[in-house]
């Protein structure tokens, strides 16, 4: 069976989206918005994070999908031989050597090497990408390199048979199949910041530091003038607070999410699936 990833608390997933640098002079923002008794201004801003943060929660959540649907993918049980007769078990029972039986209908539980077929073709766009069944033999491979599309002779986990019957004797299983390797992939892979992302980053930093500047001039120049330390540190910060966008951090989370549709739609046009789901939008 394919293994899974130890998920991270939701809550320290929040907490790491809070701690982005525009984010939290957004909070700082709403704050200092409390304080002057600007209600609107605190109920935009706390809007405005809390959609950001479920939305970065929710991209976290995507190889753990991923995960899931490719473990959906597994065979619910599957029929082997062993000591002479025929019986039904678990995938995770399996191990490699035991001979499995696959008709049409089938989820294939594992890899295996094809030594009977009748006429058995498999379904592996799972894996290839390729829409139209392979038909398998039990002809050996002329050259080891061949790409896993073209193995005629293999079935692999998560496959589905289309038609015909056969029987494969089991050469990987779980984590070593090669659905494994791409569960495994997906599930150590460390998303890389775009660069979008990055110059964001810098730019909160930025902001962030120019915030403190205009607080601590302003109060200084404040107390210079003779003005009470209270009334002069909240002029300061109101200063600060009119520096930040508030609304950059929603526009760039829609400019990402647009440029994953656009990819999403690029993708998918040659199947003619994009142009479908704008057609039913309309």
């Amino acid at each position: 069976m394919l293994t899974e990833k130890g998920a991270e608390s939701p809550l320290k997933i929040l907490l790491a989206q809070l701690t982005d640098p525009l984010v939290m002079i957004l909070i700082g923002a709403a704050v200092v918005s409390a304080l002057l008794g600007e209600t609107k201004s605190v109920i935009a801003i706390a809007l405005i994070v809390i959609a950001n943060a479920a939305l970065g929660v929710s991209q976290e959540y995507r190889a753990e999908k991923a995960i899931a649907a490719l473990q959906k993918m597994s065979a619910p049980n599957v029929r082997v031989r062993r000591g002479g007769r025929e019986e039904e078990i678990s995938p995770a029972a399996l191990v490699p050597g035991d001979i499995v039986v696959l008709e049409a209908g089938s989820i294939v539980p594992a890899d295996g090497r094809v030594i009977e077929s009748v006429n058995m073709s498999v379904q592996e766009a799972s894996l290839t990408g390729e829409s139209l069944a392979v038909e398998k033999s039990t002809d050996a491979l002329v050259n080891p390199a061949t790409p896993i599309g073209d193995r005629n002779n293999m079935v692999y986990m998560g496959t589905s048979v289309t038609y015909g019957r056969g029987v494969a004797v089991i050469t990987a299983t779980g984590m070593h199949t090669e659905l494994g390797h791409i569960a495994n992939l997906i599930a150590t892979v460390e998303t890389e910041p775009t660069p979008l992302q990055r110059r964001m980053a810098e730019l909160g930093k930025a902001l962030f530091f120019l915030s403190l500047g205009i607080v601590a001039v302003g109060t200084i120049l404040g107390l210079i003038n003779g003005g009470a330390i209270q009334d002069t540190f909240l002029n300061g910060v109101a200063m600060a607070v009119a520096v930040v966008p508030e609304g950059l951090p929603a526009v760039v989370t829609i400019a990402l999410a647009l440029g994953a549709l656009s990819v999403c739609c690029t993708a998918a046009r040659s199947s003619g699936n994009c142009r479908r789901s704008k057609r039913s939008a309309r």
